[in-house]
């Protein structure tokens, strides 16, 4: 693979990370799911979700708890490109988030994670996400969402 080549990659697997999240951010995560293969796993700090139908439970979940602002902020974003069709992606979240409408009071965030994503791109071009590992380094303050879906 040449320079090109991964740098397309890069761009395609930003944007699509930059779009999953302002779908979780401005629309609750309604289309969330669709960011993922029928058989993905989202690691996050205190619970997995392995496959599409539970990952949309889990963001049903966050819709159906009432109104909640967060902001997902992406930083020192970084692929690996291991093949056309795969990579892995290193990227700190920053999340920002409160239970309630807007405008609420600012604080730091309640958590800071590095982030481990694995994507595969589809035959007909889209890259999906198969694996999201949430490794939290900083929490505090409000709590992350965080069901229990009966998913170990």
């Amino acid at each position: 693979m040449d320079v090109q080549d991964h740098m397309r990659a890069r761009q395609e697997l930003e944007a699509l990370l930059m779009e999953y999240w302002h779908d979780v951010d401005t629309n609750w995560g309604r289309n969330a799911s669709e960011y993922y293969t029928d058989d993905a796993v989202f690691e996050s700090t205190y619970a997995s979700y392995h496959g599409k139908a539970k990952i949309k439970q889990f963001y049903q979940y966050r819709l159906d708890r009432g109104p909640r602002v967060a902001v997902h902020a992406v930083t020192n974003f970084r692929v690996v490109l291991e093949s056309p069709t795969r990579a892995t992606c290193n990227w700190y979240l920053l999340l920002f988030a409160a239970d309630g409408k807007p405008i609420l009071p600012t604080n730091p965030p309640i958590q800071i994670a590095h982030m481990t994503d694995t994507c595969v791109k589809q035959p007909d071009g889209r890259w999906l996400y198969a694996h999201r590992k949430f490794d939290a380094w900083f929490e505090g303050g409000v709590p992350t969402t965080n069901p229990n879906l009966d998913d170990k």
